[in-house]
């Protein structure tokens, strides 16, 4: 079974589309996910730890939490989704390429064509580059079989 791990923007259902997607085509692929829950993520290092006086020693406790579970899955995937959504900037993701390329992962990268400058370090090291989700359900199934 084929692991990826999805990373990158939380503001739209991307993961769900790609998830329904390889379970339509019945494809022998496992999902590994960040938290996406915006409170729970950056709330985790005071609720398990306790309260911060400011909010870079909460933002850093959480970040440090989360890196535990983003380092974990990323090590266990054996291809890295990445997108890059229009909303917001998602350093955390350019992070998790970074870290996927020295680890020897697989990358697949998702951006729209307006970014494409602004990624192009991020697309140089990504083994595939796409503007949509249906293209990595494409990807997968080309990969497995």
């Amino acid at each position: 079974m084929l692991k990826i791990y999805l990373s990158g923007e939380v503001h739209s259902d991307w993961r769900e589309r790609i998830i329904d997607q390889i379970k339509a085509e019945n494809l022998a692929v496992s999902v590994l996910c960040p938290v996406t829950n915006h409170e729970a993520s950056d709330g985790v290092g005071e609720q398990i730890l306790g309260a911060e006086d400011t909010a870079f020693w909460r933002d850093h406790k959480s970040a440090k939490i989360n890196g535990i579970r983003t380092r974990l899955l990323i090590n266990q995937a054996d291809v890295v989704v990445v997108k890059f959504g229009e909303k917001y900037r998602q350093w955390n993701a350019a992070f998790d390429v970074g870290y996927a390329t020295a680890m020897g992962k697989s990358i697949i990268v998702i951006h729209p064509k307006e970014f494409t400058h602004a990624l192009k370090e991020i697309d140089a090291v990504a083994h595939a580059v796409t503007e949509s989700e249906n293209n990595v359900t494409e990807l997968l199934k080309y990969i497995i079989q």
